[in-house]
């Protein structure tokens, strides 16, 4: 699954580290978040190592049709589908990215304000 030995989140959806995961196929891992900025904030990242939106290509167009996919899987699963819910992606370290391996935040729960900061 992982093509970055070093990489957390490679190794999460590896299975090699452990998560409270909610999701899992072959393409996509979903995990709640260690540090939750809402009462629902679950990561989707695809198994294959993608360091951010910025290096995407082409080719990665149906696998980020999947991660989009489990936001939707994920949020009727913690019941947010109705009430609504945000996605985000950090890119790179000005744009708040932590770790660096694609990966999109769903947030839900709670109202969302905007600007998010």
């Amino acid at each position: 699954m992982s093509d970055s030995p070093d990489c957390l989140f490679c190794k999460i959806a590896s299975g090699e580290i452990p998560a409270d995961v909610v999701h899992r196929d072959t393409q996509v891992t979903a995990f709640r978040d260690i540090n939750p900025h809402a009462p629902v904030h679950v990561l989707r990242v695809p198994n294959q190592h993608i360091e951010s939106i910025s290096a995407l290509r082409p080719q990665h167009d149906a696998l980020m049709g999947s991660v989009l996919r489990a936001a939707a899987q994920v949020a009727a699963a913690e019941g947010i589908d109705q009430s609504g819910y945000r996605l985000l992606s950090n890119t790179g370290r000005q744009g708040g990215q932590v770790v660096m391996h694609l990966h999109v935040h769903l947030l839900g729960g709670r109202q969302m304000r905007w600007p998010p900061g």
